[in-house]
C-alpha cells in the first residue's frame, strides 16, 4: 500500500519561560484511501501534531513526507502551494464566510489556486454540492443555513482542489448525533469510493471506532496505533 503521509520522529518544543516538549518522537504513516483517527485527552498533543502535518507549523524537529516528497525545510511559499494542491481541511467550526453564498464558499480555494476558469470551478463546486446533497442551498448565503448543512459545505470546500488527503480537527465536535453520523458517512464514502486518505482528530469515541485505524496519543507520544 502506498504511503500518502509519513511523519518521521516528529518532536515539538515550546520555548517560553521554560522548555516544554509537546510532541515526543511521533512516527506513523497514512496510506492511500485510509481513514485514520487520532484520539487522546485534551493537551495530549493531537492538535499540535495536526498543525505540523498540515504544514501550518514548520517549527519542529523530524521529517514530514507527503506523496514521497519531503516537506520539512521547504519555504512558506512552497508549502502554501502544497496545501492548496494536496491537503483539504475540515475544522470543528466550519469557517464559512457568512456573507458569501454557499457556492462561493466552496469555490474559494480553487479560485485562489487559479488553475481552472471560473466556469470550470463553478461546475466542479456544483457537482460536489450535488454529491453531498446540499446543491439546493447553493445560492443561499452561508449565514442562512443550518449547522449540519454548514459542515457539509465545509467538506465540499475541502474537496474542490481534489486533494490527496483531507485533515479534520474535531469535524463533528459542534454537531448533534444525527448530523455527526451524516458527516461520518460522507467521509467514509469519500475514503472508500474516491480512494481518498483522511486523518481526523476527534474526541468522539463512536466516530473513531468506525474509522479504519485509531492512533491514541498521551503526553505527546503515540500510545497505540491500530484498532
Amino acid at each position: 500500500m502506498k504511503h500518502v503521509l509519513q511523519a518521521r520522529n516528529i518532536n515539538k518544543f515550546f520555548r517560553d519561560a521554560e522548555v516544554f516538549q509537546a510532541l515526543k518522537d511521533v512516527s506513523f504513516n497514512v496510506d492511500k484511501g485510509e481513514f485514520v483517527s487520532i484520539m487522546g485527552k485534551s493537551g495530549c498533543g493531537k492538535s499540535t501534531l495536526l498543525y505540523i502535518l498540515s504544514t501550518m507549523d514548520t517549527n519542529y524537529e523530524g521529517e514530514l513526507v507527503l506523496n514521497d516528497k519531503v516537506l520539512t525545510g521547504r519555504s512558506a511559499q512552497e508549502l502554501a502551494v502544497v496545501r492548496n494542491e494536496h491537503i483539504g481541511f475540515i475544522f470543528q467550526f466550519h469557517y464559512l464566510l457568512p456573507e458569501f453564498s454557499v457556492l462561493e464558499n466552496v469555490m474559494l480555494p480553487a479560485k485562489k489556486f487559479g488553475l481552472k476558469s471560473k466556469q470550470e470551478i463553478e461546475h466542479d463546486a456544483m457537482e460536489i454540492l450535488r454529491r453531498l446533497d446540499v446543491h439546493e442551498q447553493a445560492l443561499k448565503v452561508a449565514a442562512k443555513i443550518s449547522g449540519g448543512q454548514k459542515q457539509r459545505i465545509a467538506i465540499a470546500r475541502s474537496l474542490i482542489n481534489n486533494p490527496t488527503i483531507i485533515m479534520g480537527d474535531e469535524p463533528t465536535g459542534n454537531l448533534d448525533t444525527k448530523n455527526s453520523e451524516n458527516v461520518f458517512s460522507i467521509l467514509k464514502e469519500l475514503s472508500h469510493e474516491n480512494n481518498l486518505s483522511l486523518l481526523v482528530v476527534t474526541h468522539d469515541t463512536d466516530f473513531a471506532a468506525k474509522t479504519d485505524r485509531i492512533i491514541t496519543m498521551e503526553d505527546g507520544k503515540i500510545l497505540s496505533d491500530g484498532l
